[in-house]
This record gives structure tokens, sequence and C-alpha cells, in this order.
């Protein structure tokens, strides 16, 4: 068979992080090993009853079946609105502020591919999200990350950026409540981007997947909700996390009109439609009952509180975090995030991601998920106890 190399773009295109994971927990599970995987992010509960007779029902409907709108349908963006106006307070236009389109990860690469030119700078932080660094080798960018650090409560110091970097910046990619680290944005440190993007002039993207899932009574912010933040600010959302639609594929962005405009321009060359059905069912999750969202968000906050609480019971001295579904925990001493996600799959059974995968910063950590049942997160402290690595604080 005739072989062809791949552009040069892809060539230089690491491997899906994610997927390797996958591939280390798939081989122990091949054998019959029962492994607890801690390092995914696929929400584990249901999609809400209603929002699947809203598919149901909506499949059945003739204008469904053909081409759906190139821009969504009116209903989907308007409903888009109606959620931003009753959660934030925000008000949108749904013909020039709102985006539609199949899942957030669109939004997160065209975002920059329709922003960015060879030479600019996309700017954001370490640890990030691995796709932010794909993002900017698909639309040929450079990029300039700024460390986040614990102490920080995880949120980046743009003083620290050097000017001939800002200069060149062309976009500012964030993600808050923030995937790896559970951090959430402080109202402070919002106004603070905002003000760095109308000093240099760049948009601002706000990666909001984890929206909805704040811990200890915190709602977390919206990036539009500050003054300024429409000027300046574009924020993606997915009905992934909040509404436990991950296979179904919606999402959308919102804020400034002309990166808005932009985007929907790119969409419907690289992306098209999206299914109609799909759009009628997200507009009955975002304009429905919102009991659900807030159930999910105490049955993440009840396991993080077990999790953290067994941990250091066992002697491994973690830190609680304040929003998302994941945990961000350092590695004992003696070991990097991959020799010790390594032991505990070896070990244990037990699935971690290592933190190297999200930039340089996350080389002493370990990505933790709140995706499983109690019962299998105390099991996980168990089996990890019984490695004796950590000296054992009180009995379990």
């Amino acid at each position: 068979m005739a072989e062809f190399n791949p552009s040069d773009i892809v060539s230089r295109l690491p491997d899906n992080y994610f997927s390797a994971i996958d591939e280390k927990v798939a081989a122990y599970q091949n054998k019959g090993i029962d492994v607890i995987n801690l390092a995914n992010g696929n929400p584990d509960q249901p999609t809400p009853a209603h929002i699947v007779e809203a598919l149901k029902e909506a499949v059945e409907l003739k204008n469904n079946q053909g081409y759906p709108p190139f821009f969504g349908k009116q209903s989907a963006r308007e409903a888009v609105s109606v959620f931003y106006e009753r959660e934030y307070g925000v008000e949108l236009d749904p013909d020039t502020e709102v985006a539609v389109f199949n899942g957030s990860a669109i939004g997160v690469m065209g975002i920059p591919q329709t922003i960015l030119n060879p030479g600019d700078y996309l700017l954001t932080t370490d640890p990030a999200y691995p796709p932010y660094y794909t993002a900017a080798k698909l639309a040929r960018a450079e990029i300039y990350t700024i460390p986040a650090e614990e102490r920080d409560g995880f949120l980046p110091d743009y003083r620290t950026v050097p000017d001939e970097i800002t200069r060149k910046t062309k976009l500012l990619m964030l993600n808050y409540p923030n995937n790896p680290t559970g951090a959430v944005a402080t109202r402070d440190f919002f106004d603070k981007t905002i003000a760095c993007a109308a000093e240099h002039h760049f948009p601002v993207m706000n990666d909001f997947a984890y929206g909805a899932f704040g811990f200890d009574g915190h709602k977390p912010l919206s990036l539009l909700q500050i003054s300024g933040g429409k000027d300046y600010g574009v924020e993606t959302y997915t009905a992934s996390k909040t509404y436990n639609m991950a296979g179904w594929r919606f999402g959308f962005a919102v804020g400034n009109a002309s990166v808005i405009g932009a985007l929907k321009l790119y969409h419907t060359h690289a992306y098209s439609t999206v299914f109609g059905a799909v759009q009628d069912a997200a507009a009955a999750a975002l304009l429905g009952p919102q009991q659900p969202v807030q159930e999910l968000g105490r049955l993440y906050e009840q396991r993080r509180d077990t999790l953290v609480r067994r941990l250091r019971e066992i002697g491994w001295d973690v830190a609680s975090p304040k929003g998302t579904f994941f945990a961000w925990f350092k590695v004992p001493s003696g070991f990097t995030s991959e020799t010790f996600a390594d032991f505990l799959l070896d070990h244990a059974h037990v699935a971690v991601a290592p933190g190297r995968g999200f930039g340089t910063q996350g080389s002493a950590y370990v990505r933790v998920n709140l995706l499983n049942s109690e019962e299998r997160l105390i099991e996980a402290t168990e089996r990890i106890a019984a490695t004796k690595l950590f000296k054992q604080a009180s009995p379990l």
C-alpha cells in the first residue's frame, strides 16, 4: 500500500495526551485487572430525562431531518441568550453575539484560527488544558505561557509577561473554573484581565466549560459579567458538563461580536451545521428545570469532600479544589508526575493523569477526577493506602 507523508503542520502535532493514558489503562483491563480510572474527564451521570425526551420528540420533526441553518437555529441561539441573562445577568444579541457548534472543542480550536496569524502570540497559563497548545500550532502562531502557581490560587500574573510578548499577543486564552487545577477566578483577577486586554488591545477567550461547578457556596463568575467583558471577551460553554451531554456535542460561544462573527464564518466552512434535533434538546436543557444541575454540583462537592478527607487520613496532604470536577494533587517527595502516576497504576491499579501533560508547572502534580461513585473513590484511597507509600495519619 502506498504511504503518504502528512503535512508539516500535522507532523508537528503531539500525540493526544488523553489517548495515551487510556491505552495504559486498557492494557491492564485487557488482562482482567480492575482499574479505578481517576484520569479521564467523562461525566458518569446520565443526561436528565427531560432532555432525552426533548431529543426524541425533535428527531421526529421533519424540519430537523434536513440541513439546519448555517449559523444555528434561532431558537437555540435565543435559548443561549436567555440562559446567560438568567445565570449571569448578561444580555446577549442572539444574532451577533452567539455562535453554536458541535461541542466546545470547536470553539477552543476555532477561535485561534479566526484571530491569529503566523508570528502572532497566543498567551495562556501553565498548566493549561493540552489542546490550547495544539490550537496555537494549528493557527501557525507562537505560544507563551504564564506560570500559574498554587500560592497565587493558580491565577497568572500578567506583569511577568515581557513587553515584547504582549506587543505580539493577539489572543489570551483562559479557563476558569480551571482544568486541571480546580481553581476559580476572582473578580479582581478578571478585572485585571480585562484591563490588560484593553491596554494591549487583544481579545480574551475564557473556556467556561466548568462554569456550573463552584464549591462551598461559590458561583463561578462569567468573564462577561466584568465591566468591559463583552468589549474584549468571548466565552465558550458546553452542555457536556453542565447537563451530562458529553456525547451530544453541543457547545456555544458568546461575547465580542467581531470575534463571534469571524468564528461563525469559519464554522460554516470548516464544520457546516449542528443537527437540529440536538439544538432543540440543548435549548430544552438551557431553558428547562435547573434542579438537575444543582444536584450534580452537590454530588461533585460531596465526592470531593470524601476523597480529600480519606486521602488526608492516609497521610497524603492534598489541597481541596474550589470548582470543576477535577482535583490537582501534589505528588509525594521523590516522584515526578509521571513516575507517581505509573506507581499508582502499577501498585494500586488506580489511574491518574500526570500533571506534566498540562505544562511544566504540572511536573509535581497529578489530576484526579470526581467522576466515580463515593464507593469507588473510597476503594481507590484504600488501594493507595495499601501501597504503604504514605504514613497513615489515622485509621480508615
